[in-house]
């Protein structure tokens, strides 16, 4: 496709709700994703601190 302006591309030929909302979404997911990656690794880092401190505790 080619546009003459910016308003003309980011109108997208009237399909702009679709195309725009399909990067939004997108982009929202890819934000979550990332956040609950993050979430889950603390947990993790959390739950191995835990052990080896038990562990050291048990082998004193």
């Amino acid at each position: 496709m080619n546009w003459s302006s910016w308003s003309e591309f980011f109108a997208m030929g009237g399909h702009a709700p679709y195309v725009w909302g399909s990067y939004g979404v997108t982009f929202l997911l890819m934000a979550i994703e990332v956040f609950l990656l993050r979430r889950r690794r603390h947990a993790v880092m959390r739950r191995i601190r835990r052990l080896v401190r038990m562990q050291r505790e048990t082998n004193e």
